[in-house]
């Protein structure tokens, strides 16, 4: 298998995709962070004492699609044309699961972005709300789904 961030001498580089295609493209990732039931209770009544937690977790994640190509070395800056978040509270689990779809017009796909986005608005929370609770979990940040591009779809099974 011939790696693509490798030239002939084995140094990295990064893909050259100018001969590719323009085509519509995005990606949608999730990720979870468990915590302790009174960290999950400062963030569902907004009494974080860094102020809203999950708004801010939002922006975050939109910040940090936008900066993907400055984080991830052999990523290409993209037009990114939307970021759209999506959180769902377990009060069961004390779990917040964050979504983040990321679409771009372009010659390469959005998964890494979307993926970034996950990392950047769970790590936020933690960062947040970590003087309740140091041993929040942050895992299962996966791809859920991407579209366009030569692969086509991909849908999480």
């Amino acid at each position: 298998m011939n790696l693509t961030h490798l030239d002939e001498k084995n140094h990295p580089k990064m893909v050259d995709v100018s001969q590719k295609n323009i085509t519509q493209r995005e990606a949608c990732a999730s990720g979870k962070i468990y915590m302790s039931k009174e960290a999950f209770e400062a963030i569902i009544t907004n009494t974080a004492k860094k102020g809203p937690v999950l708004q801010t977790a939002i922006t975050a994640a939109i910040m940090g699609a936008k900066q993907t190509s400055n984080l991830i070395p052999m990523c290409h800056p993209l037009m990114i044309s939307k970021v759209q978040t999506h959180i769902e509270e377990n009060k069961e689990e004390c779990s917040f699961k964050l979504f983040v779809t990321v679409k771009c017009e372009g010659k390469t796909g959005v998964e890494m972005e979307s993926l970034t986005a996950v990392s950047i608005g769970l790590l936020t929370i933690y960062d947040m709300i970590k003087a309740i609770d140091k041993s929040m979990q942050i895992t299962d940040i996966v791809l859920e789904s991407k579209e366009g591009g030569k692969s086509g779809k991909y849908l999480r099974s």
